[in-house]
């Protein structure tokens, strides 16, 4: 493995290993020349998909080091170990302010800390032209060792924002809980006024005690910052002055241009409010927080913002992981990328919210049960999805409308119980990078479609299309379930599962959506396949080759078997031996077709 504990990479030796989410693991390591401790974020593999992401990872880190204020983690350095990039960040013993707010309620100093610390920090990014993107709890560093509060994870959001892969200009960088409604509308072009919002949504959860939007799924969080009324403070803590709700009711304004000009201003206003009110911030904010909202999701992940326990009074400094918190979703996919012999699918809203749709549409087909999280019937607005015939087609907004939207709009309306004119919609959305209401829309398909199987096959091609994996597997898998027991699923919807299935297996929250055993009920052999190929890529590279050598003897010969045996050949360097494996599949007649693909294009880039 070339991240390993005790392993050396450059300069530093790999203590332990601090946390692993979507986007990067996180490594504490030792500096010898220096005597300190730094904190390794290794980004994940799937960045390597885009070829120009090395050149941008390198851009973008230089831009982010030049960072230096004393409430932003510094970043020391980056580098690249066996093709892995990886940054060096200062290592800070302490704890995420979204532990500190799981503890119980913030003293009126601690919260006065956060608010001059983050706000510094922010203020000082923006000047450089650097947007966070992904303010949050969790992303907020309170030191143990000198009181200091730090502002973490530009490095991630910038580096990940980047570019034109799926991974980067694709994505909404950001969570449900605290995306501004620009983000959450896919806006490209955004400002400085996303991190107000954000950072205001913070605010309002010190103070009220709790986030504004919470709900059972990310969809309807999100759809709650973009279309509902800010909750009144007041009417959740009746202690909460005037003078601050107009602050914070300001402050997180649908529209960007009716907020505060700058994070300065912000900070001045609020400090204005509580000085004007006359009230005791001690006894304003809740006793007991309320908060529900910034739950443990596995889809969330701040690689920079994890929590572990204090190491030891030695530690000069360590950044803090906290185990399963979040980064979230977002920017969607509007074209194909270049195909990869072995792809991997990054975790982003048009991926997650695809996943949620594709997963609550198991469930009614009868699967395993959705995690927690996603636990009511309805995939998206947990407060009820209404029928065709009562939802408002046209929502109002800013931004410009495609003429393909418009026009799906329109067979929407004219065919209001017709599933295909809503899945028309929710693709025509999805390509406008939309994609909240894209599943929106689909959420409603699924419902209409019933047992359409040809519906659920043509949901599954159209995300292939797009190379959207987890749910392409997700349509095809409720394809198959249409299928008689005593009868086989036709040659080309079990290739489409099998291609999709391989595919989406390493996405690390794959298992989330679609359980392994789910997909074992219905075919053993591409669930063994994916669990391996799942594991090796996120979990323990021997028990992935055990689980291989086991389908290998359950059932010789089997293409999928054989190509991710090339695969992870590959991937260790054994390249005569990936090279022998897929010239015996190019050689053999049955071999599926997108086997065949995936095995030229893989042959094609050996060295």
């Amino acid at each position: 493995m070339p991240f390993s504990v005790g392993a050396n990479v450059g300069p530093y030796r790999i203590i332990e290993k601090l946390g692993q989410g979507g986007m990067a693991t996180v490594y504490k390591a030792y500096h010898a020349a220096l005597d300190r401790y730094v904190a390794l974020k290794v980004l994940h593999p799937a960045f390597l998909e885009d070829p120009n992401f090395q050149a941008r990872f390198q851009r973008e880190a230089r831009l982010v080091a030049k960072l230096d204020h004393p409430n932003i983690v510094p970043i020391y350095d980056f580098a690249a170990h066996d093709n892995q990039p990886y940054l060096v960040m200062k290592y800070i013993e302490g704890e995420t302010l979204k532990a500190r707010l799981g503890r119980g309620r913030l003293s009126a100093e601690e919260i006065w800390d956060v608010v001059n610390s983050v706000g510094a920090g922010l203020a000082y990014a923006h000047k450089q032209g650097i947007l966070h993107r992904d303010v949050k709890p969790s992303n907020v560093i309170l030191s143990q060792q000198d009181g200091q509060v730090y502002l973490a994870d530009f490095g991630l959001a910038r580096i990940a924002q980047s570019g034109e892969s799926t991974l980067s200009s694709d994505m909404i960088m950001g969570t449900p809980q605290y995306i501004s409604p620009e983000q959450a509308m896919g806006v490209k072009d955004l400002d400085e006024g996303t991190d107000i919002y954000s950072f205001a949504v913070m605010l309002y959860e010190m103070v009220v005690g709790q986030v504004p939007f919470s709900s059972d799924t990310p969809f309807s969080i999100i759809h709650d910052h973009i279309y509902s009324p800010l909750p009144l403070p007041h009417l959740t803590n009746p202690n909460v002055p005037d003078e601050v709700e107009r602050v914070l009711l300001k402050a997180l304004a649908k529209e960007r241009t009716a907020r505060y000009e700058d994070v300065s201003s912000l900070v001045a206003s609020f400090k204005q409010a509580w000085e004007t009110s006359g009230a005791d911030m001690d006894d304003v904010t809740m006793t007991a927080p309320l908060r529900t909202a910034e739950r443990t999701d596995k889809h969330e992940v701040s690689a920079e913002a994890l929590t572990v326990p204090p190491v030891s009074a030695q530690a000069p400094t360590v950044i803090q992981q906290e185990p399963a918190a979040s980064t979230a979703p977002v920017e969607t996919q509007s074209g194909k990328k270049k195909r990869s012999p072995w792809p991997f699918i990054a975790g982003g809203v048009l991926l997650l919210l695809c996943c949620m749709f594709a997963f609550a549409a198991l469930r009614r087909g009868g699967l395993e049960p959705a995690p927690e999280e996603f636990s009511t019937p309805t995939a998206f607005v947990s407060r009820g999805t209404p029928g065709p015939e009562n939802r408002p087609p046209n929502r109002p907004t800013d931004f410009p409308v495609p003429p393909e939207v418009e026009a799906a709009r329109k067979l929407v309306n004219e065919n209001p119980n017709d599933p295909y004119a809503h899945l028309e919609l929710a693709l025509a959305l999805l390509d406008a990078g939309q994609p909240n209401f894209a599943y929106e829309q689909l959420n409603i398909a699924a419902e209409l479609a019933g047992d359409d199987m040809d519906f659920f096959i043509e949901a599954g091609n159209q995300f292939s299309d797009r190379e959207v994996w987890v749910g392409a597997s997700a349509m095809y898998l409720r394809a198959i379930r249409f299928v008689p027991p005593t009868e086989e699923a036709p040659d080309e919807l079990r290739d489409a599962f099998h291609e999709a299935t391989y595919k989406a297996s390493s996405q690390p929250d794959m298992p989330e959506y679609i359980p392994f055993e789910a997909i074992g009920r219905i075919d053993e052999p591409i669930m063994l396949i994916a669990e391996a190929r799942h594991t090796f890529y996120n979990g323990n590279p021997d028990d992935a080759h055990a689980t291989l050598n086991d389908l290998k003897r359950m059932k010789p010969g089997f293409p999928e078997a054989r190509l991710l045996e090339a695969e992870l050949a590959a991937r260790e360097g054994n390249f005569d031996d990936a090279r022998a494996l897929l010239e015996v599949l190019l050689a053999d007649l049955n071999t599926p077709d997108w086997i065949r693909v995936e095995s030229e294009d893989a042959l094609r880039q050996l060295p």
